[in-house]
């Protein structure tokens, strides 16, 4: 192998040259065995780090989204994984990996269904294999909470370290990901009767696209972004990630195991000043507002005039989810690349003066959510920011007529 290049920036350089072939149409099997005939083994840190260049270099994030599956089937098996951290039981990494392993056993289960239907005739009803089908497509979306974990708590860490191209990346393939089981839980709870053909057809427009994209993206957590993060983030960070992991909720699997990095940490809580907070009309402890904002029947988040997130109110029954891990977070980087523009448009027109309030209303499962942005400014009119108040506008939608009595039952002493 007297070709293999060993010079770390030359190295950088040809991923990015082969990459880039790529995207002008080389196939990934031609590019796999000149990557291996020239570059042996990758660095995942390598991976990570050309990715964020070509992005940083004009390479667009939709591009690069475009050709993300085909950018990992090239790298498979030419990953250097000999000095990857193992992480420790009860770890955010570990949780994260043990996930996978029951997702990948999910999808092993459904592969499995899918060859006994392949072996039958394309005629012959297979509607018997369609409800166990059904039930493991449900298992798989519990993968969203691993996604959200994902993007909520380690994507903003990352940040913190110029690592911004790749999240963008990853996150926009989850919502891909995301729309495809959609996609396939809906045809699964349409049919009722199926043939073996029609089984088939399914497979390969709906089903399989959704497992596809699961099983590429367990390899590019575990082969490149695991392993960098683990080299990246410090132990008070993944205790940060540790501690708020449970809000977002697990998939398929729940760590029972605690865990606390070796070194001992600092408490991230602020402690709250019991000193009254005095306003034009009024004043509260900390205390006090504290439970105020976690009391009001809608989720509120500012977003200063830097476009940095400042602020939460934490109601537990919050319809997005909301961490400290996003507070100091640039607010483009706390929505997906899909959209990124509605959000920058929003702000833009704010700042400019040209708008002050922008209203979105959603159906999410059966509630209807009301989204609403207003531009704050101070009493001279000029820009501090944004706030977003989200509710669950269900009820009040439904209310008619009028209700003047008292009317609710009284908890028993």
């Amino acid at each position: 192998m007297s070709e293999l290049i060993n010079n770390n920036p030359k190295r950088k350089e040809l991923l990015k040259h082969l990459i880039l072939q790529l995207h002008e149409g080389k196939s990934p099997s031609a590019m796999k065995k000149q990557l291996i005939r020239l570059l042996g083994k990758v660095p995942y840190a390598m991976v990570v780090e050309t990715e964020q260049e070509l992005i940083s270099e004009g390479l667009p994030v939709e591009e690069v989204l475009k050709l993300c599956d085909i950018h990992g089937e090239a790298l498979k098996g030419a990953v250097d994984l000999t000095e990857a951290q193992k992480a420790p039981e009860g770890h955010p990494v570990h949780t994260f990996k043990e996930e996978n392993k029951f997702l990948a056993q999910e999808i092993q289960e459904i592969k499995n269904i899918f060859e006994q239907i392949h072996a039958r005739g394309k005629n012959e009803d297979v509607t018997d294999m369609w409800l166990p089908m059904r039930e493991h497509f449900r298992k798989l979306s519990e993968v969203d909470r691993h996604y959200r974990r994902k993007e909520n708590l380690l994507f903003p860490y990352l940040e913190k370290y110029q690592i911004t191209g790749p999240p963008k990346v990853m996150w926009g393939k989850d919502d891909e990901i995301r729309q495809h089981l959609k996609g396939a839980t809906e045809t699964l709870d349409a049919v009722t009767n199926i043939s073996a053909e029609e089984a088939q057809t399914a497979w390969e427009w709906v089903l399989k696209p959704a497992v596809f994209g699961i099983e590429e993206m367990i390899y590019k957590e575990e082969e490149i972004l695991f392993p960098m993060c683990m080299d990246t983030l410090t132990d008070l960070e993944w205790f940060e990630i540790y501690q708020h992991s449970s809000e977002i909720g697990y998939c398929l699997f729940k760590p029972s195991k605690t865990w606390k990095p070796d070194k001992s940490v600092e408490k991230t809580e602020n402690t709250l000043s019991k000193e009254s907070i005095n306003f034009p009309t009024g004043g509260l402890s900390m205390e006090e507002l504290t439970a105020l904002f976690n009391t009001l029947p809608l989720d509120i988040t500012f977003v200063d005039k830097n476009d940095t997130v400042r602020f939460f109110s934490n109601n537990p029954n919050r319809i997005f989810d909301r961490n400290k891990a996003i507070l100091g977070r640039k607010v483009q980087m706390c929505h997906p690349p899909s959209s990124v523009h509605i959000v920058q448009q929003i702000i833009d027109d704010f700042r400019a003066g040209h708008q002050n309030k922008a209203s979105f209303w959603i159906q999410k499962d059966s509630a209807f959510i009301l989204i609403e942005y207003y531009a704050l400014k101070d009493q001279k009119g000029s820009y501090l920011g944004v706030l977003e108040v989200t509710q669950d506008a269900t009820e009040v939608r439904n209310l008619e007529g009028e209700q003047r009595l008292l009317n609710y039952e009284r908890k028993q002493d």
